[in-house]
């Protein structure tokens, strides 16, 4: 064995480039939305998930949008006081929540979309349809097995 299989070779190791790629788009997308939109990055994913998803519980958004209990209390927050989210006790637990999207919610959704989608597009420009297919396989089977390891 030599030296840099010994040791951990960051540049090379998966779960850092993720994160860090993960991060840099991140950031990129919540400098554009959190100036157009005052929305933070936490936000957005809530908006974005209760857009296709109505009626989740924060505790139920909290894995999906891969964010702590604090930072989904917080957007929740945010999100009920900008008017763009509304909270529905649930009937059978008193203490849960089913969220919504208002009209503000799903107008700012709207207008999110095309640019999000946009955003995609010119991550991917350089990718063949086959690759991008590649790419969502691959991302499958890393998720799944990351499921399964955690």
């Amino acid at each position: 064995m030599n030296e840099m299989q010994r040791s951990l070779y960051l540049p090379r190791f998966l779960p850092y480039r993720l994160t860090k790629l993960s991060g840099m788009i991140s950031r990129s997308l919540a400098a554009k939305y959190s100036k157009m939109f005052d929305l933070t990055i936490a936000e957005w994913r809530i908006v974005a998930l209760l857009g296709s998803n109505p009626g989740l519980t924060a505790r139920e958004i909290a894995p999906l949008a891969s964010l702590d209990k604090v930072s989904i209390s917080r957007a929740v927050e945010r999100l009920l006081k900008s008017d763009r989210l509304e909270k529905r006790i649930l009937e059978g637990d008193r203490r849960s929540a089913a969220l919504y999207l208002t009209a503000a919610g799903q107008t700012t959704l709207a207008e999110i979309i095309p640019l999000a989608q946009e955003y995609e597009n010119q991550l991917l420009a350089e990718f063949s349809p086959e690759e991008i297919e590649q790419l969502d396989n691959f991302l499958n089977r890393l998720d799944a097995k990351a499921d399964a390891l955690g």
